[in-house]
């Protein structure tokens, strides 16, 4: 067991008060590491770092800011001296303000542009300023391991029959922002794996299915019906796979795509 502990490791995740990204944290922790706490509101960084016990670290940062990365760099090398995993994990996906607007904005006719551009900003740009701000230091250093969090909608195209509500209408269609850039973090993470490979800095994608979050019961059901396990994942999930890409467990793994979706893109 000792190839998955994170014992000494500086671990950073960002969107890490999502429901994911809560879990990611935890999961790190478990493992040893010294996980630093990382989204935008740094109250709810501080208070997620300060239940995980041990010594974490809470910390505000915006994914689309340079400087707010470089200090929060700063601030990780002095308390932590190295940094060892990242998992970019902040990402945003359509939120429309008007539900009653939303099936007639997400249509891909209707899709509008600075939603279009503000995915991108965060989903895209975002890894690659983190990537390039945190992941410096690992190059430097000679180790490490990014772990970029995509989607099974970088993979496939959405199946948009599935949002539709029990009347056979659809209330919201699957927005063509986040399989777009999802897709682009995948190569990216081919990219930025052949790049810093001969740096000893591995870098992985890992790509999970949909996670059931108190959605429509009928969406539910479209959504397991297409899945081999019969069922959408809990957000604990992902844990054991994020261990494995995070340690020595996966130690000669390198711009590989680690797919974890209960079988929804294997028919």
């Amino acid at each position: 067991m000792d190839l998955f502990s994170l014992k000494n490791k500086t671990a950073i995740v960002t969107g890490a008060c999502g429901l994911l990204g809560s879990k990611h944290v935890e999961a790190l922790a478990a493992a040893g590491a010294n996980v630093v706490v990382c989204d935008i509101q740094e109250k709810a960084c501080k208070e997620k770092a300060d239940s995980l016990g041990g010594n974490h670290l809470g910390l505000s940062a915006d994914v689309t800011n340079p400087e707010s990365l470089k200090a929060a760099r700063d601030l990780i090398l002095s308390k932590y001296k190295h940094i060892d995993i990242l998992v970019n994990n902040a990402a945003i996906n359509d939120m429309f303000e008007n539900p009653l607007l939303a099936g007639k904005q997400s249509m891909f006719e209707n899709y509008p542009l600075d939603m279009w551009e503000k995915s991108w900003q965060v989903n895209v740009t975002g890894v690659f300023l983190c990537s390039q701000i945190f992941g410096t230091p690992m190059a430097e250093q000679g180790s490490g391991s990014i772990i970029n969090i995509a989607s099974t909608y970088g993979m496939v195209g959405p199946d948009q029959s599935i949002y539709k509500d029990k009347n056979g209408k659809h209330s919201f269609y699957k927005s063509p922002s986040y399989p777009a850039t999802k897709g682009a973090i995948i190569n990216f993470t081919r990219y930025l794996a052949a790049y810093w490979g001969s740096k000893g800095v591995r870098v992985n994608t890992l790509s999970p299915g949909g996670v059931e979050n108190n959605q429509d019961e009928h969406f539910v059901k479209n959504y397991t019906d297409k899945t081999l396990l019969g069922r959408m994942a809990s957000p604990s999930d992902y844990k054991g796979a994020l261990i494995f890409l995070a340690s020595n467990a996966s130690a000669y793994m390198t711009g590989a795509n680690l797919v974890v979706d209960g079988g929804w893109t294997a028919i």
